[in-house]
C-alpha cells in the first residue's frame, strides 16, 4: 500500500494565509456568539448579568464532562473494527495518523448503517473514528483515505473542542431565552393592567437569540470543514481522492431522490442552513490545488476495494427510531 509523498500543493505563504483566514473566521464567529450571550444576559439582569452569564458559561464549559469516545460509540451501537477484520484499512489509518503527527492512532469503529457517513470524537491523545457500513462498501480505498484524513484533520485541529465551546454557549443562550420568555408569560396579567412594563427590544432579543446562535454554529461548522479538506489533501497528497469521495457522497445521498423527483433540478437549500459547505465548492477547491503542481501523479497505488469479513453483514432495512435519534 503506497500513498504519494506529503506535498504542499499551495505555497507556504498561501497555506499560512488560508489558515489565518479560517482562524480569524472562527474567532469572529465565537466572539459573535459571546456577544449574543452577553446581550441576552443584559436584557434580563443588566451589566451584572453579563458578567455572571459569561462566568457561568465559562464554568459550564470548563467542567463539562469529558465523555470518553467509547461511550459515544456505544450510543451509536458502533462495533470496534479490529485489525484482523480490516488489516488494509488499519494500515491506512496508521499511515495517515503518523503523517498527521497524532500522538496515538484513533480507534476504528463500524456502524451498521447503509448511510454513507463518518465522524470522529475525542482528543488527539485519545480519539475514535466511526465509519458506516454503507461508506465502506461504496467507496474505494483511495476515497476512504481522503475521508479518514478529513476526520483525522478534525481531531488534529481540535475542531471538536471548538464546536463543543460553541455548543455550550448556544445551550446557555437557549436557557436564558427560555427563562426570559417564562418571566414574560408569568407577568403577562400585570403587563395587561399596566402594573409592569417590559422593554420589547429585549423581548425580541430573547426570542430570536437561539436562532441567531444556531446560524453562527452552522457558519462555524462550514469554516472548519474547508480547513479539514485542505489538511486532508496535505496528509494524503491526493486531493482528487477526497474530491471523488465527496462527489460520490453527494450522488448517493444528496441527489439520488432529487434526480428521481426533480430531473435536472435541485431542491433549493438555503446556504445559511447548511452544516457543511456546498459539495461543488469543496470539490472545486480541492481540485484547484493541482494548478500549482500539474505534474503530480493522480493515480494512487491502493487496493481498489475493502473486503469486510462475513460476520459484518451488509446493513439493510428501513430506519427506526432509537435514542438519541434515527439509526439503522
Amino acid at each position: 500500500m503506497r500513498l504519494p509523498p506529503i506535498a504542499l500543493y499551495v505555497s507556504e505563504e498561501q497555506r499560512r494565509r488560508h489558515k489565518l483566514r479560517n482562524i480569524l473566521h472562527s474567532v469572529l464567529l465565537i466572539l459573535g456568539m459571546v456577544a449574543i450571550l452577553g446581550v441576552c444576559a443584559y436584557a434580563l439582569w443588566g451589566g451584572e448579568g453579563v458578567i455572571w452569564a459569561l462566568l457561568g458559561g465559562g464554568l459550564a464549559f470548563a467542567f463539562s464532562p469529558n465523555i470518553p469516545p467509547e461511550w459515544v460509540m456505544r450510543m451509536y451501537r458502533a462495533v470496534p473494527l479490529h485489525p484482523r477484520d480490516a488489516p488494509e484499512l488499519h494500515e491506512l489509518l496508521a499511515t495517515l495518523a503518523r503523517r498527521a503527527e497524532l500522538p496515538e492512532v484513533p480507534r476504528l469503529y463500524w456502524v451498521r448503517s447503509p448511510i454513507l457517513n463518518a465522524f470522529a470524537v475525542g482528543r488527539p491523545e485519545h480519539a475514535a473514528i466511526a465509519v458506516t457500513d454503507g461508506l465502506l462498501r461504496s467507496l474505494t480505498m483511495r476515497e476512504l483515505a481522503g475521508v479518514l484524513a478529513h476526520e483525522i484533520s478534525h481531531v488534529r485541529n481540535n475542531d471538536l473542542w471548538i464546536m463543543q465551546l460553541a455548543d455550550t454557549m448556544s445551550r446557555f443562550t437557549s436557557i436564558l431565552s427560555y427563562f426570559g420568555q417564562l418571566l414574560l408569560i408569568f407577568n403577562l396579567p400585570l403587563l395587561l393592567v399596566g402594573r409592569v412594563t417590559f422593554p420589547w427590544l429585549a423581548v425580541l432579543v430573547l426570542i430570536f437569540a437561539p436562532t441567531l446562535m444556531a446560524l453562527l454554529q452552522l457558519a462555524l461548522s462550514r469554516a472548519r470543514e474547508f480547513d479539514a479538506d485542505l489538511d486532508a489533501a496535505g496528509i494524503t497528497g491526493d486531493p482528487a481522492g477526497l474530491a471523488s469521495a465527496l462527489e460520490k457522497l453527494e450522488r448517493y445521498q444528496g441527489r439520488f431522490w432529487e434526480e428521481i423527483l426533480f430531473p435536472g433540478r435541485r431542491i433549493p437549500e438555503p446556504s445559511l442552513l447548511r452544516t457543511h459547505p456546498p459539495t461543488e465548492e469543496r470539490i472545486r477547491r480541492l481540485l484547484s490545488l493541482y494548478e500549482a503542481r500539474p505534474e503530480i501523479e493522480r493515480q494512487i497505488h491502493l487496493p481498489t476495494r475493502l473486503r469486510l469479513p462475513d460476520h459484518f453483514g451488509a446493513a439493510l432495512g428501513p430506519p427506526r427510531y432509537r435514542w438519541p435519534g434515527i439509526w439503522y
